[in-house]
This record gives C-alpha cells, structure tokens and sequence, in this order.
C-alpha cells in the first residue's frame, strides 16, 4: 500500500507525527518510532568519570577507574607489547578475517597460561577454547552456550558482591541469576565459612561462578586452603564450575599464584568453564583480547561442544579482531617476550601493593582509630573500602576525590604525589 505525504500532512504542535493518505483513500496516523523510549541511568563507572571530568579542581582525584595507570596517572603500554607490534610490522601480515573461533595458536596458548601443569587434556583435546572479544564476550559466549546446553537448572549463582557486568551479560543471555555468600562487610574481607554454608545448600548440579583471583570489587580473595575446601563441596554437590579469570599475572605478579583456583578445580576432577581476559595482565584494553574454554570428556564432544560454539559465535561477531591476538600470541610464544612480559606483569602488581601500603601507612599517620587492615589484605586493582555512601559523597563535596558509591576504590589511581591526599580526606570523612 502505497504513502502519500505532502506539507499539508505536518499536524500542528507536533513535527514528529504526519497524516499520510494511503491509496485506498484511508488517512493513516503516524508518529515517531521512539517517542515511547526512556532515558535509562548512567552507567555507574563512566557517571564518576563523568563528573570527575566536570569538576576543575586542582586536586580532583579519580578513584573510580578500571585500567591501569603508571605512578603520573597516567595509561602505560607495556614496552613488551611495543616491542611486539615493531615484530609483526615487519612481518608484513595481512588483514584477512580469522577463523569463526580464533587463531589457533592463540588458543592453545591461552589455555595453557591458565591450566599450565594441570592442562594435560589440552595436548589429548579434551577442550575447546574460543578466541573472544576480551573477558566480557567470553562471558557473554559462556552465558548464550550455558543457556543453550546446560542440562540442569539455568540459574547462575555468583558472589553476594560481584562484578557489575556479570549480572547484566548473564541475564541479556537469557540466564537467571542468584547469590551465594562471599563477603563479609564487617571484615571487608572473604567469609570462608558463609561461603562454605551458602555453597552447601545450593541445590545439587548448581551453576556457580567464582572470580579466579583480584575479585572485583572487593578485592577479596580466598586463600588456597579455601579454594581446596570450596572445591570439595562443589565436587560433593555436583555444582558445575564456570570461572572469570581477568587479573591472571596481575593479582600478585606471579602467574602460577593467580591460576590457583583454576588449577585446583581441575585437579580436583571438575570439567569446568573458563574464560578469560588479557585487557589487565597485557594492558591491551581497547584490542579486546580474551578467551573462553570449555573442558570435555571425550574427542567427541569436544568436536560437538566446538560445533555449537561456532554457531553460537556466528551471528554475534562473526569473526574475532585480530590484532590484539596476534599481540597475545606473538608474547606468549616467545621466550624472550614472554620474560619480559612476567617482569612488567610484576611490576605493575607490585606498584599497586605499595600503594595499598601507602595508603594504610597514610591512614595511621593521620590518626586513624579504625581498622584499614583489609587495604593491604585485600588483592588486585580494586579495594573495598568499607566507605558509606555519605562518606563517598562528601569526598567529592569537599575534596574532589571520586569513586563509586558502594565506596570502591581503585588502587592504581593512587600515585605518590596523591595517595597522603586521599588518606587525609578518607580520614576526615570517617572520624
């Protein structure tokens, strides 16, 4: 049926709707196709970052960011990933598309970094990696073939605190979403034994996912005899293991540390779901490098698991980036990149350590009475502070230091030139 518009069909008082004559004589009323769309909230993360890059302060201080950043505040590329790109600009590679699951050589090496000496089935292919775009498609692939595929109840169970994206990427998929007990807000820290409990009385054949090391955001992680004790019960109960492990190297700066949880799962008889980010541990963000594997039986399934992840892939991105992979691989591959890699990986761990030193020193040199312990108990990028959101607000009032409301801080934000500042404010705010 044919629309004719002219300007007489423009209605008065409203430029968005248009009378419109159809062939059959009929007046036809048309409005905007979005005029019933609402504006949803902020992200939480880029709203702080937004008001920070309002506020002209002199001092001003962002505590909210998630990328890492060199004692002047400032993005550092690692000199290795320099390095890296120089080598395969001379190698002259062309541009053409991956394979629907990735370069192969990446994906075995992923595999190996995270299962290392418990990764035997690797060379036996009882598994299947996906190269993804980083640790959020890895998610997102896991979450779409969990909901496809998984044989019992499809409800994921995560930690009371967890990542801000994992509920969302999880229920866009389609999959429920519920908790089980990690934190402990009087001790800033892990409960091991809430933990225990909650995991106990899950249903049997549950979808539990554990962050592998740097829990985000609370920087509490268990040690390893609570991962052995949460292996156990999980093994007991027949809960399916599905782990995100983003901070691999970065945690503690050593790589084999990080991958504990993983490990100790695998050794302990799991068929897990991994997957994986190189955005933190190679500061290779904006190339979105990551990965997702699942562990089988048999050759058979693994070709069958593989089948239906490709079908999956398909029609979300197609074909992975490639420049980023290549990166990854170029560094994982070489001896020599590779040992400069654990270096740098060190290093940046290392400097967040001092500054979760410095940051407690600076607390107790103000006169604190409270306990910070947790500061330099808790690991990784992320610490959760214990701050209330008064507190956080009247950071930002009155000393332009911003964070997010649930009063996580970003340790690598610190710098020798801030963190007495931050400490002096934390302190005058928590009296």
């Amino acid at each position: 049926m044919a629309l004719l518009f002219t300007g007489r069909n423009l209605l008065k008082g409203n430029s968005a709707t248009v009378l419109a004559k159809a062939s059959t004589g009929a007046v036809i009323r048309k409005s905007s196709w979005w005029s019933h769309v609402e504006e949803g909230p902020p992200d939480v993360i880029f709203g702080v970052v937004e008001a920070y890059n309002r506020d002209d302060h002199p001092q001003k201080v962002n505590l909210g960011i998630g990328a890492y950043r060199d004692d002047n505040g400032k993005p550092w590329v690692l000199p290795v990933v320099r390095k890296a790109e120089k080598m395969l600009q001379e190698k002259e590679l062309d541009k053409e598309y991956a394979g629907i699951m990735g370069y192969e050589t990446f994906r075995k090496a992923a595999a190996k970094l995270a299962f290392g000496p418990q990764g035997d089935f690797i060379e036996n292919g009882l598994y299947t990696t996906a190269q993804t775009i980083s640790g959020t498609g890895a998610l997102r692939l896991a979450a779409n073939y969990l909901k496809k595929y998984f044989p019992y109840d499809k409800k994921v169970y995560v930690p009371d605190r967890t990542w801000g994206n994992h509920v969302p990427v999880l229920s866009h998929a389609g999959l429920a979403t519920d908790t089980y007990k990690y934190y402990n807000p009087n001790t800033c820290m892990f409960d091991p034994e809430g933990a225990y409990d909650s995991l106990k009385n899950l249903p049997k054949n549950s979808l539990v996912l554990f962050h592998a090391c740097a829990h985000n955001p609370t920087g509490a992680d268990p040690y390893p005899e609570h991962w052995e004790e949460i292996s156990k019960i999980c093994k007991d109960r027949n809960h399916f293991i599905f782990i995100d492990m983003a901070y691999q190297g970065y945690a503690t700066g050593d790589l084999n540390r990080d991958a504990f949880a993983v490990r100790q799962f695998v050794k302990d008889g799991h068929k897990l779901l991994l997957t994986q980010s190189f955005a933190k541990n190679m500061g290779l963000y904006g190339e979105r490098v990551g990965a997702m594997t699942i562990l089988t039986d048999s050759k058979e399934e693994t070709k069958a698991v593989e089948s239906q992840v490709k079908i999956i892939i398909r029609p979300m991105w197609a074909n992975p980036p490639i420049n980023g992979a290549r990166i990854a691989t170029i560094i994982l591959s070489t001896k020599e990149l590779y040992d400069q890699w654990l270096v740098e990986v060190k290093s940046m761990a290392d400097r967040t350590i001092l500054m979760r030193e410095r940051l407690h020193e600076g607390l107790e040199k103000e006169g604190s009475k409270l306990n910070w312990s947790h500061i330099t108990g808790q690991i990784g990028m992320f610490c959760f502070s214990g701050l209330n959101e008064q507190q956080v607000q009247r950071l930002r009032d009155d000393f332009h230091i911003y964070m997010t409301k649930d009063g996580r801080i970003s340790i690598v934000a610190l710098t020798t030139k801030n963190v007495d500042y931050v400490a002096k404010a934390i302190h005058e705010v928590t009296k």
